[in-house]
């Protein structure tokens, strides 16, 4: 089974987000353990207290993929493909990272395994956890055969 943790900088405020998130986090239970760790949002203009406290939430022997724009576009089978990669390679933990408001810090994404984009569009963090969390659970099912994808 693999291991999911999610590092989200800044905390999930309006009520529909945390349904949401909720509703996927339920749903993802039964093909993963998911963890999320929450990091405080540094809304000063250097993001170094961000990096170093997301790198010490960061699992030993993790897989790590920073969710930013200049990164990777896959669609969800190719998304279901990588995680599934990662599980075939004896990789059992991956650990996404989504940035706050003003992004990741560039040592995050240049040190990361592998980096992602949603979309060329920009998207509030708070969205962007619950559509990886969507995501997530669409590749899941995607690699178990289920019907959630059409």
């Amino acid at each position: 089974m693999l291991n999911i943790r999610i590092i989200c900088v800044g905390k999930l405020k309006e009520k529909f987000y945390t349904e949401a998130a909720n509703e996927y986090i339920k749903r993802l239970s039964a093909y993963c353990k998911l963890d999320i760790v929450e990091i405080p949002e540094d809304r000063g203009q250097s993001l170094d207290k961000e990096q170093v406290a997301i790198e010490a939430k960061i699992p030993n022997g993790a897989i790590t993929a920073a969710l930013c724009i200049e990164g990777q576009d896959v669609d969800s089978q190719g998304l279901s493909d990588l995680l599934m990669g990662c599980a075939v390679s004896g990789s059992s933990k991956i650990c996404f990272i989504v940035g706050g408001s003003v992004g990741l810090h560039e040592g995050l994404k240049s040190n990361a395994d592998i980096r992602l984009s949603m979309s060329k569009m920009t998207f509030p963090h708070n969205l962007a956890r619950v559509m990886l969390l969507e995501q997530l659970y669409r590749a899941l099912n995607i690699a178990e055969g289920g019907k959630y994808h059409k």
